[in-house]
C-alpha cells in the first residue's frame, strides 16, 4: 500500500468560544487530487492553516512521509514541499507582481531571472498577467492569479489550494485543471478546497467531508452528484432557489447611458460608451474575465468615481456626480467583490461593519447619535437569517471565514430593502447550502419590484438569478440577451471578444 505524503491524526484546534477542528483524521497520497468539503465555518481553512504553518493544533500530530513533524511556521511548511494559495490574498497593494513574488521565494534568485520564469509559468498556467503591474492596480481576479504563480514556482509537493477557481472563467478553469491533472501525474499531491461541487467530481480522487469541525465520511466524487455531496456537507437536502416565471417589467430604476470612463489605473481598461438599463423587478447580469474593465464599472455606478451627472440616472434623476452615501439615500445597495477592505473594516466589529452601510436605510442614529440597540439588533438579525457562524457580533470581520463574511456581507445590503442592489460575486467562495439562500433573497428582493445588476464570473451563477446578461471586454459592454437565448458558448465568446450573437439588444426590458 502506498504510504501517504501527509498523514494528519486527531487534530484539535480551539479559539475561544469555538471548536474549530475536533479529532479530525486525514490522509493525502502522492500524486493524488483530495478534496476537503464543508459548509462555510465547517473547518476547512482552520485545517489547511495548520498543515502550512499559520496555526499550531493544540492536540494530534502531523506525518509527512511516515514521519512525525512540527510545522511552525509557512517557511518550515515549505521547506518540506508544501505551497498554498489562499482564499484571502496575501500580497503588498504598492507593490509589483515582481515584488510580490520575490518576496515570498526562500532560495537565492536573480531578478531578470524570476521575471522570465514568472512569464513561462504565466503563459503555461493560462493565468495571464504582466509581472510590473501594481498589485492594487489588479482586479481580484487577477490577484488571485499572482497568488497561484508564487505558489507554483515553488515546485511544491503538496499543493493546497483554497477556493482557487472563485473568480476565473469557465476557460481559465479548464486550463487549470490541465495543468493540475499534469502535476499530479508527476506525483504531486494536490489539496483541494472548493464549494464548486462539479469540479470535485471532474477533477478529485477523494474527497472528505468536515461538518462542524469534525471528520464525516471519505468519499469517491466521481460515484456522487453535486445534489448529494452537497446534502453531505451541510447534513440536510439543498433547496435550489425558485425564480418567477413569465416576469413582465415596470419602470426604469437605472440607466445608464453613454457612460465613459478614464481608468484611474495605469493598466486598467478605459469603459467605452457602456449603456444599459434595468427595469423594476429584473435581474441584470454582467459577465467578463477579470480585468476587463469590471472594477472602473463598479466605481462609477456605486459613485467611488465622478462620471458626467447625466451618464447615470437613477429614478429619474441625473446622478453621475453623486457621492456613495447620497446614492444610498436614494435606495441603492452595493456588494463589492473585495469582501476584506472594501466590503468590510477588517479589525472591525461585525456591529460596527453592519451600522457604516446601514445606518441611513435602517435608521441606525438619530441626531448624530448612533442607537447601539437597533444597530445590534440589526447586526444579529442579518447573522440569523443568513446563517453567518460567529463568535458574536462584537466579532472582528477577519475572525469569520470568507463564506461566512460574504454571507454576512450580501445580507448587510439586501436587508437595507434597496429599490437597486448593486452585487460584485456575491456568492465567491460560498457554499453551496449558503450559495441557494444568497440567490433566493436576490430573487425575492426583485419580485418585491427592486432592480438587481449582478457581476459574476460564475457562470452558474449569471444562469441560476438573471433575466438577461451582458458580457464586459476591454471596457466595452455588450448588448442584453435574454438568458433563455443564449449559451454559455455564445457568452464565452463574447468573454473572448469574439463575434456578438444575434438577438441581443442595449436596453434591458
Amino acid at each position: 500500500m502506498t504510504e501517504p505524503r501527509l498523514q494528519l491524526e486527531n487534530i484539535t484546534k480551539r479559539f475561544p468560544g469555538c471548536l474549530a477542528n475536533d479529532q479530525v483524521n486525514l490522509n493525502i497520497l502522492p500524486g493524488e487530487i483530495h478534496a476537503l468539503l464543508g459548509e462555510n465555518g465547517a473547518g476547512k481553512s482552520t485545517l489547511v492553516k495548520m498543515i502550512y504553518g499559520l496555526l499550531k493544533p493544540d492536540e494530534g500530530q502531523m506525518l509527512w512521509e511516515g514521519q512525525a513533524v512540527d510545522i511552525d511556521s509557512p517557511k518550515t511548511a515549505r521547506h518540506y514541499g508544501i505551497g498554498m494559495v489562499f482564499q484571502h490574498f496575501s500580497l503588498f497593494n504598492a507593490m509589483t507582481v515582481l515584488e510580490n513574488i520575490a518576496v515570498g521565494m526562500d532560495e537565492a534568485f536573480d531578478l531578470k531571472a524570476l521575471e522570465k520564469r514568472i512569464l513561462n509559468v504565466s503563459a503555461d498556467y493560462g493565468l495571464h498577467i504582466d509581472p510590473k503591474k501594481l498589485i492594487h492596480d489588479l482586479s481580484v481576479g487577477e490577484r488571485q492569479r499572482v497568488e497561484i504563480i508564487r505558489c507554483l514556482l515553488q515546485h511544491p509537493k503538496l499543493l493546497i489550494m483554497d477556493e482557487p477557481t472563485s473568480v476565473l472563467t469557465p476557460q481559465e478553469v479548464d486550463k487549470l485543471f490541465v495543468t493540475l491533472r499534469r502535476l499530479s501525474s508527476e506525483g504531486v499531491s494536490i489539496l483541494y478546497i472548493s464549494h464548486k461541487l462539479d469540479e470535485i467530481k471532474t477533477l478529485c480522487h477523494r474527497a472528505t467531508i468536515l461538518r462542524g469541525g469534525q471528520f464525516i465520511q471519505e468519499i469517491d466524487p466521481t460515484q456522487e452528484t453535486a445534489a448529494s455531496m452537497a446534502q453531505l456537507m451541510v447534513g440536510q437536502k439543498i433547496i435550489p432557489p425558485k425564480r418567477q416565471s413569465n416576469k413582465t417589467f415596470e419602470d426604469d430604476v437605472i440607466q445608464v447611458q453613454h457612460l465613459s470612463l478614464k481608468s484611474s489605473q495605469p493598466f486598467g481598461n478605459d469603459l467605452k460608451d457602456i449603456n444599459f438599463t434595468i427595469s423594476q423587478g429584473e435581474v441584470l447580469g454582467i459577465a467578463g474575465i477579470a480585468g476587463n474593465g469590471q472594477t472602473e464599472l463598479l466605481s462609477a455606478l456605486s459613485g467611488e468615481a465622478d462620471t458626467d451627472v447625466d451618464t447615470i440616472i437613477i429614478h429619474g434623476r441625473p446622478s453621475g456626480n453623486l457621492p456613495s452615501n447620497q446614492r444610498r439615500m436614494i435606495g441603492m445597495a452595493y456588494v463589492p467583490e473585495e469582501r476584506l477592505g472594501h466590503a468590510s473594516v477588517p479589525d472591525n466589529a461585525l456591529h460596527e461593519n453592519a451600522f457604516l452601510s446601514g445606518y441611513q436605510a435602517k435608521k441606525l442614529h438619530h441626531r448624530g447619535f448612533i442607537n447601539f440597540k437597533k444597530r445590534n439588533e440589526y447586526a444579529q438579525m442579518v447573522c440569523d437569517k443568513y446563517n453567518v457562524k460567529h463568535a458574536g457580533i462584537g466579532s472582528a470581520a477577519k475572525s469569520l471565514s470568507g463564506g461566512n463574511l460574504q454571507k454576512f456581507i450580501v445580507g448587510r445590503e439586501i436587508e437595507q430593502g434597496p429599490s437597486l442592489l448593486i452585487a460584485a460575486q456575491p456568492t465567491w467562495g460560498v457554499d453551496a447550502g449558503a450559495a441557494a439562500a444568497i440567490h433566493q433573497s436576490i430573487l425575492d428582493l426583485a419580485e418585491k419590484g427592486s432592480a438587481v445588476l449582478v457581476l459574476s464570473q460564475d457562470l452558474d451563477e449569471i444562469f441560476e438569478v438573471c433575466d438577461s446578461v451582458c458580457v464586459i471586454y476591454e471596457g466595452t459592454l455588450s448588448d442584453a440577451y435574454p438568458i433563455s437565448d443564449i449559451s454559455r458558448e455564445e457568452i464565452g465568446l463574447l468573454m473572448g471578444g469574439i463575434t456578438t450573437p444575434e438577438g441581443g439588444h442595449n436596453h434591458v426590458a
